[in-house]
């Protein structure tokens, strides 16, 4: 079995409570990035939302470039680019850029969304986005492929476009991501991989069965991981210090999968309730160690990834803990 490979994964929130500049926590963020790959960080994920008071990233393919230009090795990848929002051709474009900048870095992971305010701010029926990625991802693979795409479907026309200049990568790895069965049989009839987070032992079960259904060989690629998980020596302190920076994030999420008419999460009042749902996991090297192997032989990821900076925190806050992440928990996936 190949070494399992660590990433980190940024929104770049910046909530009114502990309200900084974007322009630091950008810069920060990229430097904390550039660090990480110093101590054996191997990805890198950014994921995207639109319209949050709270600065939540809206345009990572942006990002993916300033961190193509300022890394060396770590891989980039999004998790995940709200691909109904995004013209196809312009993904395919702007994606084979990024892998050119970064000599062969990028990975594009795309979902359907699914906040209402965001399709509504673009002009898009929210009933259309399930259409759109398929149709998207059929031109994106032509594209990248070197194809002159000529295409007429229900949402995209695209006559004699051809990609010049191609990715460095042939092929592109591209993956989907999502929380429904939906997803996962997408990711396998259109995607390298599966991408997910959290308890993702069933869709990644569907994921793979499809790709038997559908004639492909060998059991595809998966990626994830904890929602929260967090090594410290001192765990009780930790978490006191992070909790209210999750508990925040969480309700922002129910509120906007309310809105959505979904439910991910369960209501969450109190911040001890984020560890005893395993939303937070704040856990000696040891304990880390024995919880990533669970996860690992529970789901067969190769790729395995958490948040890095709950939103309000300064990046630098969260080094202890990722050094320590890199230099004890680590290494027992790579011998």
């Amino acid at each position: 079995m190949p070494a399992l490979k660590f990433g980190l994964w940024y929104s770049l929130r910046n909530p009114a409570a502990w309200a900084r500049s974007e322009v630091e926590i950008y810069r920060e963020t990229l430097r904390q990035i550039a660090w990480a790959e110093t101590i054996g960080y191997d990805d890198v994920w950014l994921t995207e939302h639109h319209f949050c008071e709270d600065g939540h990233a809206p345009s990572i393919l942006a990002l993916a470039s300033a961190v193509a230009v300022t890394t060396r090795r770590i891989r980039i990848g999004t998790s995940v680019l709200l691909l109904p929002l995004h013209h196809p051709v312009r993904v395919a474009e702007d994606a084979a850029t990024i892998d050119i900048l970064s000599d062969g870095r990028f990975d594009l992971g795309v979902g359907i969304g699914y906040r209402p305010q965001e399709f509504a701010g673009f002009g898009i029926s929210p009933k259309t986005r399930g259409g759109r990625v398929d149709e998207g991802l059929e031109i994106i693979r032509a594209l990248w492929r070197g194809e002159t795409v000529d295409y007429r479907g229900r949402y995209y026309t695209v006559e004699g476009a051809k990609l010049s200049p191609r990715p460095v990568q042939d092929p592109m790895p591209l993956w989907v991501g999502g929380f429904a069965p939906a997803s996962a049989e997408r990711a396998a009839r259109l995607g390298d991989g599966y991408i997910g987070t959290g308890d993702m032992t069933e869709l990644v079960r569907i994921y793979r069965e499809a790709r038997a259904r559908l004639g492909h060989a060998g059991p595809g690629r998966a990626a994830g991981g904890h929602f929260w998980l967090i090594t410290s020596r001192t765990p009780e302190r930790t978490f006191a210090e992070v909790a209210p920076h999750v508990l925040y994030q969480i309700r922002m999420y129910n509120i906007w999968l309310k809105e959505a008419g979904q439910a991910l999460f369960p209501e969450v009042t109190d911040p001890r309730e984020l560890a005893d749902l395993g939303i937070l996991s704040v856990v000696t090297p040891a304990q880390a160690v024995d919880m990533i192997g669970s996860y690992v032989e529970a789901t067969g990821i190769e790729r395995y990834y958490t948040w890095t900076v709950p939103p309000g925190m300064e990046e630098s806050r969260m080094n202890e803990y990722l050094q320590l992440f890199a230099e004890e928990v680590m290494p027992r996936f790579r011998a």
